[in-house]
């Protein structure tokens, strides 16, 4: 088999290389990515199961006896 010949892509595809290597351009495509990292982060935080301090907290606050009408209650 013989392999295909790698074209080389220019830096500017779509726009010229001299817009492109623009620090207005620059400081676009960082606040892009910033954006998108805080809105994947906030989407699996949202898919993760919610965590409660209180359950890994020790019971010293809760009841010995249980104070409902059925005797036979679990605590």
């Amino acid at each position: 088999m013989v392999a295909a010949p790698t074209a080389v892509v220019p830096m500017g595809v779509l726009l010229p290389d001299s817009i492109l290597r623009n620090e207005l351009i620059a400081v676009l495509a960082a606040f892009v990515a910033i954006n998108t990292i805080v809105y994947v982060t906030l989407a699996v935080a949202k898919i993760l199961p919610k965590l409660y301090l209180r359950d890994h907290l020790s019971a010293r606050n809760r009841r010995s006896e249980t104070r409902s009408i059925d005797p036979d209650a679990p605590i």
